[in-house]
């Protein structure tokens, strides 16, 4: 058995009240004890001066993008996806994909983000990259239909293979979910369709919603009712559906999701730089609605950096309301962690025996992190990723002050960087 003790921190359990000058044990992959009291241990990391914490849950990304990171900035949706995106998509290859999630892995390791959710394609070279990273996460084949029955055969086909190869893969890190895409491009039929391999993989769902005015206008024109209203009548939601996004909700879609035990993955980053607007999380959370945070992916928010990601949302939510109390950092610190470990699924966001042992050490000691009156409100609006000076997932150190030990983090970027210099120079021949 591998016991690893981590000592004389100020320990964030979101489960109760912080412990100070605590320890955590991990035991192989879970924690095996939270409190004051010093245990034995074959290692030992001294975490003074530092908050130990859950590490943090990206609820809502598309990995392989950070190939994409500053490509086509300050441009309009319509421009953005035709004549820039979907062409570059279209030239990614298997080893691309590997590549530009390795990226985001290392990148996740080292701003303390320990589990995420991504959907994208080519999804078993993500799959890849996420075992030998050792991060934990969700993952799922985004298929796209658009009301073509065999093409939706074929998305469904390669979902459901998916599902079945990888679902519990690397020592249970990796979890599956069906991807469809979004209610505006996949087909009632094949939506439904979805609903019933999923329950029969016993699998849960990972679907954007409601991201734009232009899908609500567009369900509302083709079906006479919006996307949540569609799903609903369709059976297809519950609390195995996260629905990424979720901007433009009525009260009645607010009260449905609530009712249906729906999670919804705010990414008030990429909704602001898109200019897609604003997700009315407090409403969400007022009707007791599970609400996740998620960067998206880097070509629309050009970070993974969830800490960065709390900041936003708080911010936003305040100054959109005129209301300096509207979303308090422990409610924001909640969504990074517990919030979405129930979203994915997975038995983390919280420091409690018998939990996976994804934790991450944040040091305090740094110019803007001093003085400490508030340890909570201190990580959601003034500390950054680079703060994280320890990563540890399923009981294994990634990263240990500062230094990833779980990949090669020069070879990992020049590898990038090369990638996505020919993807880039392929469109523009």
């Amino acid at each position: 058995m591998t016991q690893i003790l981590i000592k004389n921190g100020h320990i964030l359990t979101m489960n109760g009240s912080p412990i100070s000058n605590g320890c955590v044990l991990i035991e192989d992959n879970k924690i095996a004890y939270v409190g004051k009291e010093d245990q034995p241990a074959e290692q030992v990391i001294d975490a003074r001066g530092c908050i130990v914490m859950p590490g943090l849950i990206n609820a809502h990304t598309h990995g392989a993008m950070t190939l994409f990171r500053g490509y086509c900035d300050d441009t309009s949706l319509k421009q953005w996806l035709e004549d820039n995106m979907w062409p570059i998509e279209a030239q990614l290859t298997d080893n691309d994909i590997y590549t530009g999630t390795m990226l985001a892995c290392l990148e996740m390791i080292r701003s303390g983000t320990t589990a995420f959710a991504d959907m994208y394609f080519h999804m078993d070279k993500a799959a890849e990259a996420v075992d030998e990273s050792g991060l934990r996460a969700a993952l799922s084949y985004g298929m796209i239909e658009l009301g073509d029955e065999d093409k939706g055969k074929k998305e469904l086909s390669e979902g459901r293979r998916f599902v079945r190869k990888w679902n519990g893969a690397a020592q249970g890190r990796i979890t599956t979910m069906y991807g469809p895409h979004a209610p505006n491009t996949c087909s009632k039929a094949f939506l439904g369709n979805v609903k019933e391999n999923a329950l029969e993989d016993n699998v849960r769902i990972h679907i954007h919603v409601l991201e734009t005015e232009a899908e609500l206008n567009k369900m509302k024109e083709q079906y006479g009712m919006c996307s949540v209203n569609m799903l609903d009548e369709l059976g297809f939601l519950g609390p195995d559906v996260l629905a990424a996004h979720t901007i433009w909700l009525s009260p009645g879609d607010m009260d449905i999701l609530a009712r249906k035990g729906v999670s919804a993955v705010h990414c008030p980053v990429s909704n602001m730089k898109l200019a897609s607007g604003i997700a009315p999380v407090p409403e969400l959370l007022s009707r007791d609605v599970n609400v996740a945070l998620g960067t998206d992916g880097t070509a629309s928010n050009n970070s993974l950096d969830m800490f960065e990601e709390m900041k936003t949302a708080a911010l936003l939510h305040k100054v959109n309301s005129m209301d300096p109390t509207a979303l308090p950092a422990n409610e924001v610190l909640k969504m990074a962690t517990y919030n979405g470990a129930k979203a994915l699924g997975i038995p983390a966001g919280m420091l409690k025996v018998g939990m996976a042992a994804d934790i991450i050490i944040v040091d305090m000691n740094k110019p803007h992190l001093v003085p400490v009156h508030n340890h909570m409100s201190h990580l959601v609006y003034a500390a950054k990723g680079s703060d994280v000076r320890t990563t540890i997932v399923d009981g294994h150190i990634l990263m240990e002050d500062g230094k990833v030990l779980s990949m090669d983090q020069n070879r990992v970027m020049e590898q990038a960087a090369h990638a996505a210099k020919r993807l880039a120079d392929s469109v523009e021949k």
